[in-house]
């Protein structure tokens, strides 16, 4: 009875070690979470354990091997494939989603417009007062995300044009804080994917051709082309472990895995 006890233990033990782990972007986290459940659901056999962190921390858990997948809100780099090239393997992209992002101030704020070359001024410092952008005589306190985030390099290259963030900016370790401070700071305004828009923040309606159109950010908006700041989600997994990777991937790119794309506030990719 002992042996059949410790058999059943060490099967226990095996299945636990053998749980599939993806890691990385805060962006992807909700529908990551989401997806996973769903799986296991239809797989009773399987685990799936989702973190965030971060794409950079995703893609460097992947090199490291302690993922199975990296979730990432943007391209992989040169200088990551590089690392993974140099250790004899080679990597597989696959986009699950696209994601909306958007621009969000506290629920207070009377600005609901603001332009592409307005934001970049703000998060460079360049404007400080909201009374700058037809809002109240109140200080401008913007959020961002940090330097790992794939979230802050792609508002980065989209809204400011590859210019540098202001000096001592508001860094965020996780998307869900920003949401957090912009619902509790009055002169706050900060960007986050879609699906962490809430009625504790207010989306603003964006415009990339000088004032003429804005936009609010929807996942409708995002697929007719209409918003501007769209940006594709990604799952990296390395080619000699897409026996394990697969099966999840296959789910999340199936019917039911795209609708679960469009229940939680991101573009299907089909």
């Amino acid at each position: 009875m002992k042996k059949i006890f410790l058999a059943i233990a060490m099967v226990a033990a095996f299945t636990a070690v053998q749980a599939q782990k993806i890691k990385g972007s805060d962006t992807c986290l909700p529908l990551s979470q989401q997806e996973a459940e769903d799986f296991m659901k239809a797989n009773p056999s399987k685990s799936v354990v989702v973190t965030g962190g971060g794409s950079g921390v995703g893609i460097a858990a992947l090199i490291e091997g302690t993922t199975d997948i990296a979730q990432s809100s943007r391209k992989i780099k040169f200088d990551e494939k590089q690392k993974i090239q140099a250790g004899g393997k080679s990597i597989k992209e696959v986009i699950i989603a696209y994601d909306a992002l958007a621009v969000i101030v506290n629920p207070k704020n009377k600005v609901t417009n603001l332009t592409r070359e307005q934001l970049e001024k703000i998060f460079t410092g360049k404007i400080t007062n909201w009374k700058e952008v037809g809002g109240a005589d109140l200080k401008i306190v913007p959020y961002s995300r940090e330097t790992s985030s794939g979230t802050y390099e792609f508002f980065k290259e989209s809204v400011l044009k590859n210019k540098n963030y202001k000096s001592g900016i508001m860094s965020m370790p996780a998307t869900g804080a920003i949401v957090q401070a912009i619902g509790q700071t009055a002169g706050a305004i900060g960007y986050v994917g879609l699906a962490y828009v809430d009625k504790n923040t207010k989306a603003i309606r964006v415009s990339y051709d000088g004032g003429k159109t804005f936009t609010a950010p929807s996942a409708a908006n995002a697929k007719n082309g209409s918003y501007p700041i769209v940006r594709p989600l990604y799952y990296y997994y390395l080619t000699n472990t897409e026996k394990t990777a697969k099966p999840f991937i296959d789910y999340v790119l199936s019917a039911k895995g795209q609708k679960t794309v469009s229940e939680t506030g991101f573009i299907s990719v089909k």
